[in-house]
């Protein structure tokens, strides 16, 4: 199923992602009439300015409620719905039920979605920014700072697509824990992410433009309409522009980070189920996320949900070795002459048993 079509299926989603961002506009907008009401009741400039002030504080503090939480919540169901049409091919009958379930499925609670959101998206930058540093060789060459930092701007931006991606892996990955899938999913951003990245920054420029485009349309209205109230010009130029980038922020989230992230998904799922990890990316990325590290603690300490859980045995640490990956199950018979490393305490055993002879965990 392409891009296009999952996201003109997936519509309810992003209604409900306008509807929240349209929601925050127009708390906004009534607080904002409040505050004036009280400024013109005080009838000096000065209290324009105090009540501007708390405006501000007061909507930053209703939007981080409402999209954070509310805003979380639907992001989790249209990625499991989007992870389904992708892998599938179809799109479930009732998609915002089957998106509820499945969240409940996988992290039980809100709060479990919003602590391996934050570690995947901490994981992320972190790694990002490990990989950015490789460039840095090239700083010697004139000019090329900038086009570093252009580069790295476009970049900052797509990964708030890509860490939705590993998300989306958890949803993929039912036989597993929510952490340890998370876990998984970054592992193959890691792998892939030159061609990810380069699917998701293919975008970008246009994401920018239309949100350039249409708060600048937005602030000509609601400029025109704000000084019929006859306020400082610096109140409805703020003011103005304030309300018009939280409108404009509401569409783009609802329609444009919608388009992106279907789009972003589409890439990644077509290369994380063949995705073969040779080496121990899990050890090298614990090495430069903190984020990351804690994840994939988190992901060890999780009961199995229906096999058993264990670390792959990547061929980092002596050279050789079984290569597996999150998709394989690992038997005695595929190990039987070849040493491979506990997923608990990580010693090699060169022994064809099922438990490790260092600390007896069962390996398979």
């Amino acid at each position: 199923m392409k891009a296009g079509e999952i996201y003109s299926k997936t519509m309810p989603f992003v209604w409900a992602k306008l509807l929240l961002g349209v929601a925050t506009v127009v708390i906004s907008a009534v607080l904002l009439g409040i505050l004036i009401g009280i400024a013109l009741l005080i009838g000096s400039d000065g209290a324009f300015v105090v009540m501007f002030i708390i405006w501000l504080i007061s909507i930053g503090f209703v939007r981080f409620i409402i999209m954070h939480y509310f805003g979380y919540l639907i992001k989790a169901g249209h990625i499991a719905v989007i992870c389904c049409a992708v892998t599938t091919g179809q799109v479930p009958d009732n998609q915002v039920v089957y998106g509820k379930n499945m969240v409940k499925e996988r992290f039980a609670a809100s709060n479990v979605f919003f602590a391996v959101d934050k570690l995947v998206a901490g994981a992320v930058k972190q790694i990002q920014k490990g990989i950015g540093k490789l460039g840095d060789a090239l700083r010697f060459i004139p000019g090329m700072q900038y086009i570093a930092g252009l580069a790295q701007f476009f970049v900052e931006l797509s990964l708030g697509y890509v860490d939705e991606c590993c998300l989306g892996y958890t949803f993929y990955k039912k036989d597993q824990g929510a952490f340890k899938s998370a876990a998984d999913g970054v592992v193959i951003y890691a792998q892939n992410w030159k061609v990810l990245l380069a699917s998701a920054a293919k975008t970008m420029l246009m994401v920018i433009s239309l949100l350039i485009a249409i708060t600048l349309v937005l602030f000509i209205l609601f400029g025109a309409l704000l000084r019929a109230f006859d306020l400082p010009d610096l109140a409805v130029t703020g003011i103005a522009l304030i309300i018009s980038l939280l409108l404009a922020l509401a569409i783009k989230s609802a329609f444009i980070d919608s388009f992106v992230l279907v789009r972003t998904m589409v890439a990644y799922m077509s290369v994380a189920p063949s995705t073969v990890i040779t080496f121990d990316l899990y050890s090298k990325l614990s090495g430069i996320s903190g984020k990351f590290r804690k994840l994939w603690e988190k992901g060890s300490q999780e009961q199995p949900v229906q096999q058993p859980m264990q670390q792959p045995a990547y061929a980092a640490a002596g050279g050789y070795g079984h290569v597996h990956t999150p998709d394989m199950v690992a038997s005695p018979d595929t190990v039987a002459d070849k040493p491979v490393f506990c997923g608990q305490c990580g010693a090699p055993n060169t022994h064809s048993g099922r438990f490790c002879q260092d600390c007896g965990s069962n390996m398979f």
